[in-house]
C-alpha cells in the first residue's frame, strides 16, 4: 500500500471520528436540554427545599444620629439542612429622623445646602443566613443575619442630627434572634417568626459636622416574618 493511500485512509478516519464526536456532543447537549425542565421544576415547586420569607420590622434609633426605621423585606433561597438556610433578598425601608434645619443656616457646612429630607425611602439588597435551633416540627429558636448594601431613593440626602447620609452605597447589617412557631401541622414548612432585631447602616460616603465622612445609624427593635 502506497504512502498516499495510507494518508487518505488516516484523513478519512479522522473525519469520521470528528463527525462521530460532534454527533455525540450534540446528543449530550440535547440530553442536557431535555433534563433542564426536570431540574428547574423541583426548585419552582419547592421539592428542592426552596424556601421564602417575608418580614416586617421596626427599629428605634440609637446614638446621636438616630433614625427610626420601618420596612418590609423578602428573602428567597434554599434550606440546605433542617438547621441552615441561605438566600438573597431585597426590601423597602423608610428612615425617619427628627432633625430640622433652622430658617437661618449661616455657618452650616456646605452640604446642608444640598436638598435634604428628614424622611427617606431606602432599598437594601442582601444575603440572608438563618440558623434554626431545636425541633423544627414544633416551637424552636432561630438566629438570622442579613448582610449587604443599601441605597437611598431620590437625589436628596437623609438629614441627621449631626450630618447627612448621601445616596451612595451604605453597608447594611441586620442580625436577629427569636422564636419560630409552625402554623400548619400539614405543612411544617410554614411558620411565623418573632424576633428582636438590631440594624446597622454605615459608610464613609456621608457627611458630618466634624469633617469625617463616616456616618452610622444604629437601631434596635422587633421583626415579624412568615416563611413558606
Amino acid at each position: 500500500m502506497s504512502l498516499n493511500c495510507i494518508k487518505r485512509i488516516i484523513a478519512v478516519a479522522a473525519c469520521v471520528t470528528a463527525l462521530a464526536a460532534g454527533q455525540q456532543a450534540s446528543a449530550q447537549y440535547y440530553e442536557i436540554a431535555n433534563q433542564l425542565p426536570g431540574i428547574i421544576s423541583p426548585a419552582i415547586s419547592g421539592s428542592m427545599n426552596y424556601k421564602g420569607f417575608i418580614e416586617l420590622s421596626g427599629v428605634a434609633g440609637l446614638g446621636d444620629n438616630r433614625a427610626n426605621i420601618i420596612g418590609v423585606t423578602t428573602s428567597q433561597g434554599f434550606q440546605y439542612s433542617s438547621w441552615f438556610f441561605m438566600g438573597a433578598g431585597l426590601g423597602v425601608e423608610v428612615a425617619m429622623t427628627n432633625s430640622d434645619l433652622p430658617v437661618e443656616d449661616n455657618g452650616r457646612p456646605d452640604y446642608w445646602h444640598h436638598s435634604n429630607a428628614s424622611t427617606k425611602v431606602m432599598i437594601p439588597v442582601f444575603s440572608d443566613f438563618r440558623f434554626n435551633f431545636g425541633n423544627t416540627g414544633g416551637v424552636s429558636f432561630f438566629a438570622d443575619i442579613k448582610l449587604g448594601a443599601l441605597w437611598l431613593m431620590g437625589n436628596s440626602y437623609l438629614r441627621l442630627q449631626h450630618g447627612c447620609m448621601t445616596g451612595d452605597a451604605q453597608f447594611y447589617c441586620k442580625p436577629a434572634i427569636g422564636v419560630r412557631v409552625p402554623i400548619s401541622s400539614v405543612n411544617p414548612r410554614q411558620a411565623v417568626n418573632i424576633g428582636v432585631v438590631y440594624q446597622l447602616i454605615t459608610s464613609n460616603n456621608n457627611y458630618n459636622y466634624w469633617n469625617d465622612n463616616t456616618v452610622t445609624l444604629n437601631g434596635l427593635g422587633l421583626s415579624l416574618s412568615f416563611e413558606w
